[in-house]
């Protein structure tokens, strides 16, 4: 009897440990998914079948080959019929929505993924990848892993149709390889539009075949080392080095690249402001003759005080009341239009410096002549006429929300990062919408405290990130296009540096824009992120942790500083010093708002989880903190 009852008792141990099944990681999040006990192993060979007429079957197939062949070491071959080990097989959807939908299945048989499109057994496909071990993203053989695949069933289906991610590759210009190797990775997290900002004042970055100076002159300038908007002013003489720019038979091949991973590339070509390198090439299309223009090389030269408000030390503007500019924007936006299938064309619109235009005796008569009150309607006149041009090529027109300014161009689409006013309100006017939020999706900016992180402007903490809804309340949501982040690149001076910023950031915002709202938890999303992280370690792709370092509050308390400290992230200790000695777990344990005591100089801090440090030694200067504090 003893014995009976104890292999009753071990029965149903083993039993209760079998059914919890270690659930995978997924970001984003699907709409439903679930998982059993049990698992499908792998072996040496994975056999494949493929529904007849499949539309880039030879591409997923490569990238099926590859993806296993590299980490796992399992030889993919293709079979005919039901048979396969891994099926793929289309079904007719009747609803746009779900076109980019699919269906997986695992169990005992092996793997089912079904879909309407080949788009969607891609992202399937992206979701099984997360299925498997992390060591599935290493570069090279790994060694000694169970390659299995848990039981489950997923039906999933984007949120929203547009799903973006904006490369500023005009401040730093970022190669061919670079820009592929960003679409892999906004891919693997079923991101659809890549946004490329092609020009500004510090760079133009796309050949147009007809006005070559663009490029020969605007695509370079004087190298530079250190902080951004600090360095010297370039000597007109000096050799202008650095820079590049996308060949039309490089942009074809990037598109081809973006196609088969079911991406569309959005180009912009940012006007009238943010146009020094548009004017180096051709000075004659500023509203200030004359000015000795060249290609900004990160000196500072636009300023903004607060307020929303900001000026220039020099015109970075096109010329609205100058013909000639928009005799050469119309051969510009034919190449453009002739070069990117995509729907929209981005004339970026926003920051334009009006105070040249004020100044303007062109500009006046121009206002007298075409009956335009203030200068934001000497812009909208501008918008509108690029709009017509556009429109010329076969194209719609999307521009920042500033373009809202003075009357909103017919047809035009609208990408709100001003926060989500100018979103709400244009699709409120029928036109369609990007939301694109700074609040939420300004991946360049601050994710740490600024003593602790690479210098910028602003903040947006990975909560807020996830925090962020494409469809906002009060917008309808028949005009909301999508969502998207944006990482510009004036300080980014490498793709390390660019990684760090862009994850885990982006991965908030692929769950916002993919993964129904009532899915989103952030207890959760913290613990596959961390999971996600051990994916990157092996892809050799490079994260912020700063999501573990806290967020402090300074207030003067009498005549001594006094610092709150909040994790941003559920279960971490807060340890900290003033003896200038880096603290451990053996350190105080924060709990109430400290005080700097009489001498102590520096303040650090080290968050730990179990035990172990996790997140970065901040190294807090009571001097650096004084000055947050409020008068």
């Amino acid at each position: 009897m003893v014995k009976a009852w104890l292999f009753g008792c071990l029965l149903l141990v083993g039993i209760g440990s079998f059914a919890q099944v270690a659930e995978p990681a997924l970001i984003p999040v699907p709409v439903e998914v679930k998982y059993m006990p049990g698992s499908y192993r792998l072996g040496k060979e994975l056999t494949v079948s493929f529904p007849s007429g499949l539309e880039n079957k030879a591409f997923l197939l490569e990238h099926l080959r590859s993806k296993f062949s590299t980490a796992a070491g399992i030889e993919v071959k293709e079979v005919a019929g039901g048979n396969a080990q891994l099926s793929l097989s289309t079904f007719v959807t009747d609803t746009i929505q779900n076109f980019e939908s699919y269906q997986l299945q695992i169990n005992q048989q092996g793997v089912k993924l079904s879909a309407p499109s080949s788009a969607g057994l891609f992202y399937g496909l992206q979701t099984l990848w997360q299925l498997l071990p992390p060591a599935i993203e290493s570069k090279s053989k790994a060694e000694g892993v169970n390659w299995s695949l848990p039981y489950c069933s997923i039906k999933d289906a984007p949120r929203v149709g547009w799903r973006g991610l904006m490369l500023d590759v005009a401040r730093h210009f970022f190669t061919k390889q670079q820009v592929k190797d960003f679409i892999d990775h906004m891919a693997a997290y079923k991101y659809n539009r890549l946004h490329l900002h092609l020009t500004d004042d510090q760079g133009w970055r796309l050949e147009i075949k007809a006005l070559p100076k663009l490029t020969e002159v605007g695509a370079f300038r004087g190298e530079r080392t250190g902080r951004w908007g600090e360095f010297g002013k370039q000597d007109p003489k000096e050799p202008k080095t650095y820079g590049g720019y996308y060949t039309q038979e490089d942009i074809k091949e990037l598109l081809a690249y973006a196609a088969q991973r079911h991406i569309a590339i959005l180009p912009e070509i940012d006007i009238p402001g943010h146009s020094m390198a548009f004017l180096a090439a051709y000075p004659d299309l500023s509203c200030t003759p004359g000015t000795p223009y060249q290609v900004n090389g990160g000196d500072r030269f636009m300023h903004w005080p607060g307020g929303g408000k900001f000026y220039g030390d020099i015109d970075n503007n096109l010329c609205p009341a100058n013909e000639r500019v928009y005799g050469l924007l119309d051969t510009i936006f034919t190449e453009v239009a002739a070069l990117f299938p995509i729907e929209y064309i981005h004339m970026g619109g926003d920051e334009a410096y009006k105070g040249w235009w004020e100044k303007s005796a062109a500009i006046k008569d121009l206002m007298k002549r075409e009956k335009l009150k203030d200068m934001h309607e000497v812009q909208s006149y501008f918008v509108k006429r690029v709009g017509k041009i556009i429109a010329s090529k076969g194209k719609r027109m999307m521009g920042w929300d500033e373009i809202m300014e003075g009357g909103l161009a017919p047809g035009a689409a609208v990408m709100s990062w001003q926060g989500e006013k100018g979103g709400i309100a244009a699709s409120k006017m029928k036109h369609p919408v990007v939301m694109s939020p700074n609040t939420y999706t300004y991946v360049d900016l601050y994710q740490g405290d600024p003593l602790s992180e690479p210098p910028t402007y602003g903040m947006v903490r990975l909560k807020k990130s996830y925090e962020f809804n494409p469809v906002p309340e009060g917008a309808d949501p028949a005009y909301v296009l999508g969502g998207q982040a944006n990482l510009w690149s004036e300080r980014l001076h490498t793709v390390r540096h660019a990684e760090y910023m862009l994850w885990p950031r982006a991965f908030a915002v692929a769950e916002s824009v993919w993964s129904p709202q009532s899915k989103k938890d952030w207890n959760s999303f913290v613990n596959r992120i961390e999971q996600h992280f051990t994916r990157f370690d092996q892809a050799g792709i490079n994260y912020s942790t700063s999501m573990y370092d806290p967020m402090l509050t300074v207030r003067l308390k009498d005549t001594s500083v006094e610092v709150s400290m909040q994790t941003e992230v559920p279960n971490l200790s807060i340890h900290y010093s003033f003896d200038e000695f880096p603290p451990d777990n053996f350190y105080p344990l924060y709990k109430d708002p400290i005080v700097f005591p009489a001498g102590a100089s520096t303040l650090r801090v080290q968050t730990y989880r179990n035990g172990k440090p996790i997140g970065k030694l901040m190294i807090l200067p009571l001097a650096d903190l004084r000055k947050r504090i409020r008068k």
